[in-house]
């Protein structure tokens, strides 16, 4: 018995403690985090109460409900003031009403429009899923070209390319929004409606894409000046042949990728992915890509049974299926480094599930032009859906998708330019910094140097500036939802405000402030995962 208190007395833990020690332990390195994570949401939330303070306030003062009553002839006029003065509460001062609102809050309860009669979390209910709708996409295909195109721009510095960057970024970026969705709808959708009667290419437009088309590729494959010719000219003839097949077949009447499509552009993709992640000569990773190219067409046809009864979770499901077969082919492929492989083959299934996606939509192209709702006209100038059109999944996809680009395509132009300045400007400073001078000097190439080494530091301004407009994209895009009658929050805010309906008005805000205040929290943990010598427990 002495032997045994004096073996546990010295230091040594049984196995029953290890459990409990390993728990400890987690908890330890855990508090700090949890401890600032707490101090940050209390700070919000006092933050936010008193911002919902400040606008209740001003809504109070500012918003007249019974100015069309004062102003109004008929004979109950003082009857009709008093009924509104009782539903409203009007006679309680503004700080009391406020916190009878507060109360409620807490209940759940975010209060009525006293002009609709509908409960505000109803009404945004359905203002929500239709703004995320609009802006989901626009938002992440802002974000990806931007920085691409950012990227790209910054390492052909002081080249064509980057001089005619700067100059779109600049003019985009100055253009008002109202006049950009405007002329989207003039050209866009009146002008190319009125295409597809006679959907064919001039001949002199033609050669003028043809040509802009090589003088964009050359600027960006760069190179020594014959690579530049060399990429001009293959990028001329391939965009020529491009457009004379569609012109000259009304494949724009009638489009389709079909199995060749997919495949010639799922091996592009698997070419491309495998560059930028780890270079072409690793064949494990090329190979592990390009049979995720053969497994999705190879599955073509099977697909097109599971597509008859098809929804927006079996799409998703199928989704995650893809980019687990990319991962299981990447893992089998193996070598030195499997998570490489991994992920290319991963993006690569991806790609190529939503090619097959994208052609099993444009197979109804045909029907739904043809249909007397849209009579030849389908992309939409206003409205997030047809009235009176019905059909099976993929057409109302094709229905939101014809009613989605134009806006969609105006909020990505005013936001791919200021998403490609900063990407830009930060590639710039991260490639003179010292660590990038040493990793040249030890041998590594350009491609390992810019994505390893310098891409994943340029990402950390924009890691302020991404998720705080998100947060702001999704308070509604006012402009763009008003000239294309879009019914999402923004919408909700302008006809409230409008109306004088404060508790509609309050709950806009608190959507928008909650996610502005979160979007900041979640700014320092991106900090944090992509600086190493940041801390949120500091």
């Amino acid at each position: 018995m002495a032997t045994t208190v004096t073996t546990r007395a010295s230091g040594a833990r049984s196995a029953p403690d290890a459990p409990v020690t390993a728990r400890r332990s987690w908890f330890r390195s855990a508090a700090p985090t949890l401890t600032f994570l707490g101090r940050r949401l209390l700070s919000s939330a006092i933050v936010l109460l008193g911002a919902t303070f400040i606008v209740y306030m001003l809504l109070s003062f500012a918003l007249d409900p019974l100015e069309d009553l004062r102003t109004s002839t008929a004979p109950n006029k003082e009857a009709l003031i008093d009924a509104r003065v009782r539903l409203l509460d009007l006679d309680t001062p503004p700080v009391i009403r406020y916190f009878k609102w507060l109360g409620a809050l807490f209940t759940g309860d975010l209060g009525s429009s006293w002009v609709s009669g509908q409960q505000v979390t109803a009404l945004l209910g359905s203002a929500i899923p239709s703004t995320v709708q609009l802006v989901a996409a626009s938002t992440l295909i802002a974000i990806g070209l931007g920085v691409l195109v950012g990227i790209v721009s910054a390492l052909r510095q002081y080249t064509r390319f980057d001089y005619s960057v700067t100059f779109l970024s600049f003019v985009l970026y100055s253009l008002p929004a109202f006049w950009v969705a405007v002329l989207l709808k003039l050209w866009g959708a009146i002008g190319f409606n009125d295409f597809l009667a006679d959907p064919h290419i001039p001949p002199m437009w033609l050669a003028i894409i043809s040509l802009a088309s090589g003088v964009i590729w050359s600027s960006v494959i760069g190179g020594s000046t014959r690579t530049r010719w060399i990429s001009f000219a293959a990028s001329v003839v391939a965009t020529a042949g491009l457009l004379t097949f569609i012109s000259g077949t009304g494949w724009l009447l009638d489009p389709s990728l079909g199995m060749l499509g997919i495949a010639a552009i799922g091996v592009g993709i698997a070419f491309g992915i495998t560059a930028l992640t780890a270079g072409l000569g690793n064949r494990r990773a090329l190979y592990s890509a390009l049979t995720t190219v053969a497994i999705g067409v190879a599955l073509y046809v099977p697909l097109q049974y599971a597509f008859v009864n098809a929804s927006t979770w079996l799409i998703v499901g199928l989704g995650v299926v893809a980019i687990g077969v990319g991962l299981v082919v990447g893992w089998a492929f193996g070598g030195y480094d499997r998570a490489i492989s991994m992920r290319g083959a991963a993006i690569t299934a991806l790609g190529v599930g939503l090619l097959i996606y994208v052609d099993r939509v444009m197979a109804v192209w045909q029907a739904y032009s043809n249909a007397s709702q849209i009579n030849g006209r389908p992309i939409a100038t206003i409205g997030s859906q047809t009235p009176g059109l019905s059909g099976d999944y993929w057409v109302e996809s094709l229905d939101k998708f014809t009613h989605l680009v134009l806006p969609t395509i105006a909020l990505i132009l005013i936001s791919f330019a200021s998403y490609t300045r900063y990407s830009r400007a930060s590639l710039l400073e991260v490639m003179n910094q010292d660590y990038i001078r040493t990793a040249r000097a030890k041998g590594l190439s350009e491609r390992v140097v810019t994505t390893r080494h310098a891409f994943r530091n340029a990402l950390i301004p924009l890691a302020t500036v991404v998720p705080l407009d998100i947060a702001a994209l999704f308070s509604g895009a006012i402009i763009t939802e008003r000239i294309f009658a879009w019914s999402g929050m923004g919408q909700l805010f302008l006809r409230s405000l409008q109306a004088r309906d404060a508790d509609p008005v309050m709950g806009y805000f608190l959507v928008t402030g909650t996610l502005l205040v979160l979007a900041n929290i979640v700014v320092d943990f991106v900090y944090a995962a992509l600086d190493p010598r940041i801390r949120v427990n500091s």
